[in-house]
């Protein structure tokens, strides 16, 4: 087998593996998978929004799930690690997959658009995107985007600070794609520049001036006419 093919392999394994953990994990709310290879074997870090829902009482069903993840995709003494997810609400997978949950609940897509635009800014993200696509409203398809704040489309800045999520919300008419784009609260774009070292200017203290007639001081003392003339 050649290098080209080992590569082709394994991302087609990768994403069997991602398919699979999303069904396997959907009540516990899937939010994300690390894969990496140890000497000891493969590490599946996967990320939920509740863990106890994936492990089960004494860890009956995380074992019953790596047998099946050993079998199926062949890994080598695969090992599966559970982590919480302590902001929901920034994570770009478990968004998509509650705004498609709250689509298949019967919501109006522009409600529901907004609600989860609302939501994600005021967790504290900089910027996010929520792309819908299908039939929305009659038989032809179409798209709508919603946002808010900054959201960066190419460079260094989308490998580094957007999370994307996709899912699927499967009704009557049709499935309708749902894409989250979520900017990073920590995230710090190259058009942003500190400059190190130099301190920052005193900012003018307001002088209070007197009212204008303490300013202008005593008035003159008013002229008597003369009255009866003086000879």
């Amino acid at each position: 087998m050649s290098a080209e093919q080992k590569v082709i392999q394994e991302a087609m394994r990768r994403v069997l593996l991602k398919d699979f953990l999303v069904q396997e994990s959907a009540r516990a709310g899937f939010g994300g998978l690390e894969i990496t290879r140890t000497p000891m074997g493969t590490r599946v870090t996967l990320i939920c929004e509740r863990p106890g829902i994936l492990i089960g009482h004494r860890g009956e069903l995380i074992k019953r799930l790596t047998e099946d993840i050993q079998h199926r995709f062949q890994l080598d003494n695969p090992q599966i690690e559970v982590q919480e997810e302590r902001q929901p609400s920034l994570n770009a997978q478990l968004m998509s997959e509650k705004l498609a949950s709250t689509l298949e609940r019967g919501w109006h897509f522009r409600r529901a658009g907004h609600s989860t635009v609302r939501r994600i800014m005021e967790s504290g993200a900089r910027g996010c995107q929520v792309i819908l696509s299908g039939k929305l409203t009659g038989e032809r398809h179409r798209t709508e985007r919603f946002k808010a704040g900054t959201v960066k489309y190419c460079g260094e800045a989308v490998h580094l600070w957007i999370d994307k999520g996709f899912y699927q919300a499967r009704l009557k008419p049709g499935v309708i794609g749902v894409n989250v784009w979520i900017m990073r609260p920590t995230a710090k774009l190259p058009d942003e520049i500190v400059v190190k070292g130099v301190e920052e200017r005193p900012k003018p203290v307001p002088v209070e001036l007197p009212p204008v007639e303490e300013a202008a001081g005593p008035a003159p003392p008013a002229e008597v006419p003369d009255v009866g003339g003086s000879p």
